[in-house]
């Protein structure tokens, strides 16, 4: 199967032609998740803005967001009250003070083309960190008292709850373990829950091979939310509701390279099940045309030839075949 690019591939394009030449530009687009950016030059061709306006960002700075971004991005991100309007993050890119080597610029060009997944990670790097207070301050239960243990099995953190589409959220909850995503998506079509439910009972079905032993739990369920998460007042209940259950131990963490990609992976679920959904009815559609197609040829061969009367100088009349 195809794995969706984690960045934006306009905006690595755009700022790789205008890194090389300065000019004007103004474009609008929008990305996965209804993500909209704007790549344009205001002021002059070598002050070039990039603005992100994401749904989900009230949640995003809840958990962190606007600093993760200031940490990212230092140097390019604007203030608040200078951000462009009606987005919600802008960065200023000064054409005229680029840096010098040319591995530099592409690092700086692959930085920028992932902002809306750096955006994204805040919650995610938020629960990864959670995970580890929670498993330092997790004393081994040798000893203690029988509440004590119970007690301190169920060590969690909070719930993290990230909005990012209009009826579909995420959620995340760090446990002094491990810790817990949960996608819910809703198919609003019959034949994507049909095509969903082979896909996502095969995500829990591939773990059983040897060779995927250490990827992540997946938990799959329809009709009703899992235990993390039923508590939760409005979820959906019925079948065109699914909620896949991620859960993650700290080695799929353990240092900031693996954190990054299991970020990048993890947060493009939802368009990863959808797209190959789309794939597939895709693929279907045209083996179904290819079928007829086939099935008019045989048809038209069945076809039975007319007879051709002809007449003898005698003036009777026989069929040729």
């Amino acid at each position: 199967m195809i794995l969706l690019e984690s960045h934006s591939v306009i905006i690595n394009d755009v700022l790789t032609d205008r890194f090389e030449k300065a000019s004007r530009a103004d474009i609008q687009f929008v990305d996965y998740d209804n993500v909209r950016f704007h790549l344009s030059t205001p002021e002059s061709k070598t002050k070039l803005l990039l603005s992100m306006g994401i749904q989900c960002w009230p949640d995003l700075v809840k958990y962190g967001a606007r600093e993760h971004l200031q940490n990212e991005y230092q140097g390019y991100l604007l203030p608040q009250d200078q951000t462009e309007p009606e987005y919600d993050v802008s960065l200023i890119i000064d054409l005229e003070q680029l840096p010098e080597g040319n591995e530099d610029r592409l690092a700086l060009i692959s930085k920028l083309a992932h902002l809306k997944s750096t955006a994204m990670s805040s919650p995610f790097l938020s629960a990864f960190a959670e995970e580890s207070t929670l498993q330092a301050n997790y004393k081994d239960a040798g000893g203690a008292q029988q509440k004590d243990i119970a007690e301190q099995s169920e060590t969690k953190g909070e719930l993290k709850i990230v909005r990012y589409r209009e009826e579909e959220a995420i959620y995340i909850q760090a446990s002094n373990d491990r810790v817990t995503v949960v996608f819910s998506t809703v198919f609003k079509e019959e034949t994507d829950k049909v095509f969903g439910r082979v896909f996502l009972q095969e995500f829990v079905d591939a773990r059983k091979l040897n060779a995927l032993q250490n990827a992540p739990q997946v938990r799959y369920s329809n009709r009703e939310p899992p235990l993390e998460i039923r508590h939760l007042p409005g979820l959906h209940n019925g079948e065109d509701w699914g909620y896949v259950t991620f859960v993650f131990s700290p080695r799929h963490f353990a240092n900031p390279a693996q954190t990054q990609q299991t970020i990048d992976r993890i947060q493009l679920f939802r368009d990863y099940l959808h797209y190959h959904i789309k794939c597939s009815k895709a693929y279907m559609h045209s083996r179904m045309r290819y079928r007829v197609a086939e099935f008019l040829k045989i048809l038209n061969r069945a076809k039975p030839e007319v007879a051709a009367e002809r007449r003898t100088a005698t003036g009777r009349t026989f069929r040729t075949r």
